[in-house]
């Protein structure tokens, strides 16, 4: 894998899961998918710009390896931080990384 050494982080996947109540409505909980080796990354100037023109906030990149379970709407944690993914992106060359654009969001 060409990017391994870059990730540095090990982040937590987590996914919203909707069930039903019993009372004829549902209730949503997040739940653990996987741990996942990571690199944070701060957006340029450029990809902010383009961000905000689309109308998300992008506060960070995040760089995983081919092939992982993220999706947008997922949760990204660690260490008291919570990244929400508003976008999965394949470069190019297909199986050299994933790109999650996520914004940070702090915990209470």
């Amino acid at each position: 894998m060409a990017i391994a050494h870059l990730l540095n982080t090990s982040l937590e996947v987590w996914r919203a899961a909707t069930v039903s109540d019993g009372g004829g409505g549902q209730s949503t909980s997040w739940q653990q998918q996987a741990a996942v080796r990571a690199r944070l990354s701060q957006p340029s100037a450029r990809e902010r710009t383009a961000a905000d023109q689309s109308g998300s906030d992008l506060t960070h990149i995040v760089y995983l390896t081919p092939g992982v379970d993220v999706r947008r709407g997922d949760e990204l944690r660690a260490a008291g931080r919570v990244f929400e993914v508003l976008a999965v992106l394949e470069p190019s060359m297909p199986g050299t990384y994933l790109r999650a654009d996520c914004t940070a969001r702090q915990t209470e």
